[in-house]
C-alpha cells in the first residue's frame, strides 16, 4: 500500500511548474535614494548615462558640470541636452525628471573643474556616486588642453572625491587604446611614458610654440595626444584611487545604440562611424587598414550599462570587504586595489574590419540617402605607398576638378578643404585598422555573471548576445536618420538619385578606362613602329 501510495504521488519529468519568485534588480536597489555626479555630461557617453540612470534607476539627484562654449552660457546649454532624440522616451515616461538634475557651472581645462568652493563642498557633503566621463576625443588636440583635460582634471576630481563624505564608488572612463602600444591589453595598469606631475608642470611651465615642438618627441610610439593623455591619467587613477571604491573603464570603439533608449542613436562622427558615414555618402573611398584585423566595435548602450554596473560591482566588493574586516595594511599591500574593466568585444563577438565593410554597404545600399554625393566606391589597402596613389586620383583629383568648375560658374570651392579633412580623418585612423590588438576582459565577464536575471534585463552588456547582422542593419539607418537627419520617407528618392550617381560613376570609370587603352595604343605604336 505504502509503495502504490508513493507511485501515485511521483512527479513525471518536467511536472514541477512552481514559479520562482522574480528577484528585484540588484543594481536599482544600490542606485535609489543616491546623489550622482556625472562629468562629460554633455558630451555621447554622458547623456546616455544620465538618461539611464534617470530611466531605470530612482536616483536622488544628479549633479552635471557644464561649462559656456561658443558663446552660449551653461543654462542654455543643459536645456539644448534634452532636444536629443534620446531623451524622448524619459519625456514620455517621466515630464519631470530634470527636477533631479542641478548644474554646476565649471569646465574641465581649470583646476578643480573650476566649480566654485561652495560647489566643491556640496558635492563633498552629497555626493555619492561619481562617472568621469570628461575628456577632450580629439586625437590632434594639443597637447596643453588634452594634458589639463585629460590628466590634470582626473587628478583633482580624484582629490575632490576622496573627501566625499558618502562616496560608495568612483568610475573613470578611460579607453581601450590607452595602452596601445602594447600588441596584448589585459585588465590591468601599465606604467606610463611620463610621470603625470611631470607632465603638468611641463605644459604650466613651457609656451605654445615649444610645446608645440616637443609633442613628437613627448608621444614617443603613441599615435596621438589622446591616447598619451589617456594612459597617463590612469597612472593618476592607480596611484590616488587606490583607497576608495574605484574602478576603471575601458570600453573600444563607441558606435551606435543597440537598444537603448532608442535604437541606433548616435550624435558624432567619430571613428568607424566616420568611416560607415563617409563610404555611404561616397565622399570617402580609400582608407588604409589591414582587413582581417578586428574592428573592436561596442554599442553605446552597452558600455552605459557596464559603466553603471561596474560603480556597483566595485561598491559590493568594498562591502565585502569591510565585512571581513580586511586589514588596511593588507589592502595598501595588494598592486593595484582597483578594478580595471576592458570593455570589448573581440573575446566574445569578434567582427573584422572586412565585416564591418560588408555589413556597412549591405544596409547602406538598401537606403541610400538623397544626401549622397557619388555612388559606393570605398576600398581598403595596407601600403601606404598605394594609399597615397589612390587618394591622390580618387580624393585630390576629383576635389580640384570640382573646385575649378566651381569657380568657373561663380561658387565658391569647398572640396578641396573638405578632403583635406576627409583624409586627415582617415590618417588618423590608420594606426588603429593596420595594427591586432588582443585584448582580455576576463573582468567584464565575471562582472556579467554577477548579475541576476532581472540586471540581465535591465542593464545589458554582454557582447556574447550581440547579433552584428541585427545590430548593423539599426546602426546603418541610425546613422541616415540621426546624423543626416534623413528620415526613412526618402528612401524612394534615395534610389533614384543613387542609380543616377551609379550610372554616371560607371560611365566615368568607361571613359578613363577607353582614354586609357587610347594612350596604351599611342604608346605601343610608337615604341614598336
Amino acid at each position: 500500500m505504502a509503495m502504490a501510495s508513493e507511485q501515485r504521488l511521483s512527479h513525471p519529468p518536467g511536472a514541477d511548474i512552481t514559479i520562482d519568485e522574480e528577484k528585484d534588480s540588484e543594481i536599482c536597489k544600490f542606485y535609489k535614494d543616491t546623489t550622482v555626479l556625472i562629468t562629460g555630461a554633455t558630451g555621447y557617453l554622458g547623456k546616455l548615462v544620465m538618461e539611464k540612470l534617470l530611466r531605470s534607476c530612482d536616483v536622488k539627484k544628479i549633479f552635471i558640470i557644464i561649462r559656456e562654449k561658443k558663446g552660449k552660457d551653461p543654462q542654455k546649454r543643459f536645456d539644448e541636452i534634452f532636444d536629443e532624440p534620446c531623451f524622448e522616451p524619459i519625456k514620455r515616461k517621466n515630464p519631470t525628471f530634470k527636477q533631479k538634475i542641478q548644474v554646476l557651472i565649471g569646465d574641465a581645462q581649470f583646476p578643480n573643474f573650476g566649480l566654485c568652493d561652495e560647489d566643491i563642498e556640496t558635492l563633498k557633503a552629497e555626493c555619492q556616486v561619481v562617472f568621469h566621463y570628461a575628456a577632450t576625443v580629439r586625437f590632434d588636440e594639443k597637447i596643453r588642453t588634452a594634458t589639463y583635460i585629460n590628466i590634470r582634471a582626473v587628478r583633482d576630481l580624484i582629490k575632490i572625491t576622496k573627501e566625499m563624505k558618502h562616496l560608495k564608488a568612483f568610475l573613470h572612463c578611460s579607453t581601450a587604446y590607452s595602452n596601445c602600444i602594447h600588441p596584448v591589453i589585459e585588465e590591468k595598469f601599465y606604467d606610463p611614458p611620463v610621470d603625470p606631475e611631470t607632465l603638468i608642470n611641463l605644459v604650466d611651465t613651457l609656451d605654445e610654440n615649444t610645446l608645440l615642438a616637443i609633442t613628437p618627441g613627448l608621444l614617443g610610439k603613441y599615435p596621438n595626444t589622446y591616447t598619451f593623455t589617456k594612459c597617463i591619467a590612469e597612472d593618476i587613477v592607480r596611484k590616488e584611487a587606490k583607497n576608495i571604491p574605484a574602478a576603471l573603464l575601458r570600453p573600444s570603439i563607441v558606435i551606435a545604440t543597440a537598444k537603448e533608449p532608442i535604437g541606433g542613436w548616435i550624435n558624432n562622427v567619430y571613428g568607424a562611424t566616420g568611416v560607415l558615414l563617409g563610404a555611404a555618402l561616397g565622399v570617402l573611398r580609400v582608407m588604409q587598414l589591414k582587413k582581417t584585423n578586428n574592428a573592436d566595435l561596442v554599442p553605446a548602450d552597452f558600455v552605459v550599462n557596464s559603466s553603471i554596473a561596474a560603480a556597483w560591482d566595485v561598491a559590493c566588493a568594498k562591502n565585502i570587504h569591510e565585512k571581513k574586516q580586511i586589514r588596511e595594511e593588507e589592502s595598501k599591500q595588494e598592486k593595484d586595489n582597483i578594478n580595471v574593466y576592458n570593455y570589448v568585444s573581440t573575446p566574445e563577438k569578434p567582427i573584422s574590419w572586412s565585416e564591418f565593410e560588408n555589413l556597412g554597404e549591405k544596409y547602406g545600399k538598401q537606403i541610400p540617402s538623397e544626401k549622397c554625393i557619388w555612388y559606393y566606391f570605398f576600398f581598403t589597402v595596407e601600403s601606404y605607398w598605394v594609399y597615397a596613389l589612390t587618394k591622390f586620383f580618387l580624393h585630390t583629383v576629383p576635389a580640384n576638378v570640382i573646385d575649378f568648375l566651381a569657380r568657373c560658374i561663380g561658387k565658391e570651392p569647398m572640396m578641396v578643404k573638405g578632403y583635406q579633412k576627409i583624409n586627415k580623418f582617415a590618417e588618423i585612423l590608420a594606426f588603429f585598422g593596420l595594427n591586432s590588438f588582443k585584448f582580455s576582459n576576463q573582468n567584464v565577464q565575471s562582472m556579467w555573471k554577477k548579475l541576476n536575471e532581472k540586471d540581465k534585463e535591465m542593464f545589458e552588456f554582454s557582447m556574447a548576445n550581440l547579433d552584428w547582422s541585427i545590430y548593423f542593419r539599426t546602426y546603418v539607418r541610425g546613422s541616415r536618420l540621426y546624423l543626416l537627419q534623413d528620415t526613412l520617407d526618402t528612401v524612394p528618392k534615395g534610389k533614384v538619385k543613387y542609380y543616377k550617381l551609379m550610372f554616371a560613376h560607371y560611365a566615368l570609370l568607361t571613359i578613363f578606362l577607353a582614354v586609357f587603352i587610347k594612350i596604351f595604343m599611342i604608346l605601343f605604336n610608337f615604341i614598336f613602329n
